[in-house]
């Protein structure tokens, strides 16, 4: 009988760890690498018939048939977050890995037999099926980063980077049929099936039935370093074997704040969150003294850290904080990010070919550059992204963000080789270190609690918003002729619009937390008893 204490061992751990990056390389995002797989669709003919019948090269109807897919792929792949969330909640990761992998298995079974389905759009359900089983294997991975508590963010920073890395599955299947052999989409996906029964039976024989930890509290590790019992990750005396493993001393001492220190500060500013002018109806009670010194420490540092944004919200109904100014300007924020990425992602090769004059070498070979970059600078970028996070303001933060998408949407508008392929560098760091950074400000601004909710809700919502990514491949194709120019520059100004406006309400937010704290503190030392 396993009782509550159980933990599987060391090897099994490992082994679960192996597998579940091994799917994920195969399984969490291929659909990203859209732009390598766009070529062999055209090759091999699929959305032709939509062409006029005289027609031997490719359309426009084609070409907006082929972006449709990369689109519906990118609205589920992000609404789904919050199903997926709730149903690893409710039924667990061994639930939520199976349920995955069927959804797979059947997208790939459409895949592969589109050319003969005569009911539907086989290539479309199969690409949303693909798009929509990803989530639910990926996210099901996310607990596995705490089966070695004081490794956890290795762990983590190996299943996300095997995500980033996922793009390039579709690169390997071009090369394949660009120097071995042209292997049709249908004998593709027809392989492909091989991922999904492997997803099931690891699910089956070898994942854990429980979660080792919820999203609440990865989200609160991945800030603060500090475990749900309150301890710091390295005094987790829960798992003898992980200490045996990592350490020939288990005695370990550490530095404990005084708790009238923490708790005064804690409690500090607690009542400058609640005097905030953009937060509304606070339910904020003191929590310091529910917390541990190393939890009180811990806040501290990310209070100070992060320029006094950490904790302005902690506390709060979920619906105060979807109601807030932090949860709107965001949500704004990451919907013109997406658009700005996506829409790059689907159309690169028609953007370079208009951009260079109608050069097809040039253009392909910029669009295979790009499809190498994408998934290794996502996996070079993961360290320095850490580092940033670690060590920078949010403030600091949103302004570098900003900085580096208006950069790529200007290098987006200039046909100058060195100005494309800086772009194209620029925008495959920026792509993992802004969604990181978006995980990174609900955690901070919002708490540990709600994170799932909250994150989810502003990448579902903003998948949703990917819906105008058609708009914008139609508008160009047939307004502008194929001019990419006039919707690159609408990106711009609007990715820059709208991260300007969460700069200026963070930093004014940050100024009247300032002024609070410096009113309480002149308030104190009048207050305070002068000695005899």
């Amino acid at each position: 009988m396993r009782g509550l204490g159980y933990r599987p061992s060391t090897s099994r751990r490992l082994l679960q760890i192996s597998c579940a990056i091994g799917w994920c390389l195969f399984a969490a995002g291929p659909i990203f690498g859209f732009a390598a797989i766009k070529p062999i669709f055209i090759k091999e003919g699929v959305y032709h018939d939509k062409c006029p019948a005289n027609s031997n090269s490719e359309c426009t109807q084609q070409e907006l048939a082929l972006d449709f897919l990369f689109t519906a792929g990118c609205m589920v792949t992000n609404i789904s977050a919050l199903p997926v969330g709730w149903i690893l909640d409710s039924y667990g990761p061994k639930t939520t890995g199976i349920i995955g992998s069927f959804i797979l298995g059947i997208g790939a079974i459409c895949l592969s037999l589109a050319s003969n389905i005569l009911f539907m759009d086989g290539y479309l359900a199969g690409f949303i099926l693909l798009a929509l089983g990803g989530p639910f294997v990926f996210i099901s991975c996310f607990q596995l980063a705490n089966s070695f508590p004081k490794r956890s963010g290795l762990v983590l920073a190996l299943i996300t980077g095997s995500f980033d890395s996922s793009s390039a599955l579709f690169l390997f299947y071009r090369m394949y049929y660009d120097n071995i052999h042209k292997l049709s989409v249908s004998g593709f996906f027809a392989c492909y099936l091989i991922v999904p029964i492997f997803i099931y039976l690891c699910q089956i024989l070898l994942m854990p039935e429980e979660l080792y930890k919820t999203v609440a509290t990865l989200a609160k590790i991945a800030e603060t370093g500090i475990d749900e019992t309150g301890k710091p990750l390295d005094t987790d005396l829960l798992y003898p074997e992980d200490i045996a493993e990592d350490s020939d001393d288990n005695t370990v001492e550490y530095y404990q704040p005084t708790i009238q220190e923490t708790t005064s500060l804690l409690l500090r500013r607690a009542s400058i969150s609640a005097q905030v002018p953009s937060i509304r109806r606070a339910s904020f009670s003191s929590v310091a003294s529910n917390k541990s010194v190393y939890e009180q420490e811990a806040d501290l540092k990310l209070t100070r850290s992060s320029g006094g944004v950490f904790g302005i919200l902690h506390g709060y109904s979920i619906r105060d904080q979807l109601s807030s100014s932090w949860f709107l300007l965001m949500c704004l924020f990451t919907m013109t990010q997406m658009l700005r990425i996506n829409y790059f992602v689907a159309t690169i090769k028609s953007q370079e070919l208009y951009l260079y004059n109608g050069n097809e070498e040039l253009a392909t070979s910029i669009n295979h550059f790009f499809d190498i970059a994408l998934p290794v600078g996502g996996i070079i970028a993961v360290p320095f992204i850490g580092m940033i996070l670690d060590n920078c303001t949010t403030l600091s933060v949103l302004a570098l963000l900003t900085g580096l998408t208006v950069f790529v949407g200007i290098a987006g508008l200039l046909s100058w080789l060195p100005a494309t392929y800086a772009g194209i560098l620029v925008l495959v760091v920026f792509r993992p270190f802004f969604y990181t950074s978006v995980s990174d400000f609900c955690a901070k601004v919002f708490g540990y609690e709600t994170f799932g909710t909250v994150y989810g809700s502003i990448i579902a919502f903003s998948g949703l918003c990917n819906i105008f990514q058609q708009v914008m491949d139609k508008v160009t194709l047939e307004i502008f002729k194929k001019n990419p120019g006039p919707i690159n520059i609408i990106l711009t100004v609007l990715t820059g619009v709208s991260g300007f406006a969460l700069i200026g309400f963070v930093k004014s937010q940050e100024m009247e937390i300032k002024r609070l704290q410096l009113e309480m503190e002149a308030q104190e030392a009048i207050d305070r008893p002068i000695p005899t």
